[in-house]
């Protein structure tokens, strides 16, 4: 174990990782699921060879933060953040947030006023549905949801393997494989279905799209076959100014998939 916790409700404490703290720039990193602050790894690698402060946190639930049996709603994730913002007192830094971790960025830009934000970048975002909606055709079917968390509650390590075979674009090596695994077992179960249940319910996020006022970049997958590259466009055509980088070479793992085009874009971005 190593790096911080914060306490954000009694109970509850969130690690932190704060990697070249005397960084001039900070990107506040926030994963997907079911993963951790690790899956970043390869840019905690480059970016402070860069000059970037690196901040990442482990979602309640997940990695190394505790693991409560409540709290995996999109309001509460983004309040952990808020807590997390104010004890390292970060200012004018770029929040980037993969998957789940970019729909809980996009509701703290709602719900906070996007506080000590200066720059967004939404990776591969779970945004403004995951699921498809009468009004909006684009995600995932509902029913397809519902079996990866019906298959957690009966194998989660089945269904982590699953899921990593659909994560990825390039090919992995099983090592690889392997560890994103391991980053997925650390995770309570419970957790899992929780934050897995809040795709179905959560509907908010089309109105917090318009509510963000910083400069934002948008990358994604398009071979992306969890956060459909259609929702990158809807993002690119509800958050005024935007700007979406396509990644013609990349799935959900586009971090990993064309990482070093990631880490450009992403350190241009914050720079």
């Amino acid at each position: 174990m190593g790096g911080y916790f914060v306490r954000v409700e009694p109970g509850v404490h969130i690690h932190v990782e704060d990697l070249n703290p005397g960084g001039g720039r900070t990107i506040l990193f926030l994963h997907g699921w079911p993963a951790d602050h690790r899956m970043f790894e390869y840019q905690f690698d480059r970016l402070p060879l860069m000059g970037f402060r690196c901040v990442g946190m482990d979602l309640r639930g997940f990695g190394e933060s505790d693991k409560p049996w409540q709290g995996y709603d999109y309001d509460r994730s983004s309040d952990d953040l808020r807590q997390v913002v104010e004890a390292f007192g970060l200012r004018d830094f770029t929040l980037a947030g993969h998957s789940t971790g970019g729909a809980i960025a996009v509701r703290y830009m709602a719900r906070h006023g996007g506080y000590g934000v200066a720059r967004l970048a939404l990776c591969a975002a779970a945004v403004p549905s995951l699921i498809q909606r009468p009004y909006f055709p684009y995600g995932l079917a509902r029913e397809d949801v519902e079996r990866i968390i019906r298959n957690t509650r009966n194998d989660r390590p089945q269904m982590l393997r699953e899921f990593a075979g659909m994560f990825f674009y390039q090919p992995i090596t099983l090592a690889l494989a392997d560890w994103f695994f391991r980053m997925g077992l650390q995770a309570a179960g419970w957790s899992t279905i929780a934050v897995a249940e809040s795709w179905l319910n959560e509907e908010e996020l089309f109105s917090d799209l318009g509510r963000i006022r910083v400069p934002t970049l948008i990358l994604h997958g398009v071979h992306d076959r969890v956060c459909l590259f259609p929702l990158a466009e809807a993002q690119n055509r509800m958050i005024p100014g935007s700007r979406l980088v396509p990644f013609t070479e990349s799935g959900h793992g586009l971090f990993y998939d064309e990482r070093d085009k990631f880490t450009g874009e992403l350190a241009r971005f914050a720079g």
